[in-house]
């Protein structure tokens, strides 16, 4: 009866194999949903980064006064839209530029990024950890001024994207996965 306690099937052998298999395949996965978080975060960084360049402080604010108006009306506090209209109140023509054009900046590197992480390159990998960890550095920065809890939740978000990039990067070094240089996956 011991023995019976003790044998071990063919089966459970493949078990911790299996289990990491599944992790893995649980990292690619929401490795692949982070990116393409990123990738639409980043389209959206474009589209407000030419809204802002193309549009005047004003018009955006009165935009945004029309846009939230009827929820205000029902919900004075409502979070949502009293941020985004507090937001749009101190738009300057310095500040406007400067936010067009960071906007801009960071959402092209992250399309661009996102796109190659997508296609599998190897450069990209490397590549992207250092531009988000180079992103993160610069939103620690603004929270010691601003202490913008949204500063926080992003760099919270980063720090889980750098790692699973990360992972996703050593599984294909592993399985030799990546794409050659025409864009095909290398042998």
């Amino acid at each position: 009866m011991e023995a019976a306690l003790y044998h071990a099937s063919p089966c459970d052998s493949t078990r911790p194999i299996l289990g990491a298999m599944q992790k893995e395949r649980i990292v690619h996965v929401l490795f692949d949903i982070s990116v393409i978080g990123k990738g639409v975060d980043g389209v959206l960084e474009i589209v407000g980064g030419a809204v802002l360049f193309f549009i005047s402080p004003m018009k955006i604010h009165g935009i945004v006064s029309a846009l939230t108006q009827h929820e205000l009306s029902k919900d004075p506090h409502d979070l949502v839209a009293t941020y985004l209209l507090n937001s749009t109140q101190h738009l300057a023509g310095g500040a406007q530029v400067f936010a067009a054009t960071y906007l801009l900046w960071h959402g092209v590197v992250k399309v661009a990024l996102v796109t190659a992480l997508l296609l599998k390159q190897r450069w990209a990998y490397p590549s992207a950890i250092l531009a988000f960890l180079l992103f993160l550095v610069y939103q620690l920065y603004r929270y010691s001024h601003t202490h913008s809890s949204e500063l926080l939740v992003l760099s919270v978000v980063d720090v889980f994207v750098i790692a699973l990039t990360w992972l996703e990067y050593k599984r294909l070094r592993r399985f030799h996965a990546f794409a050659d240089a025409d864009g095909r996956r290398a042998a």
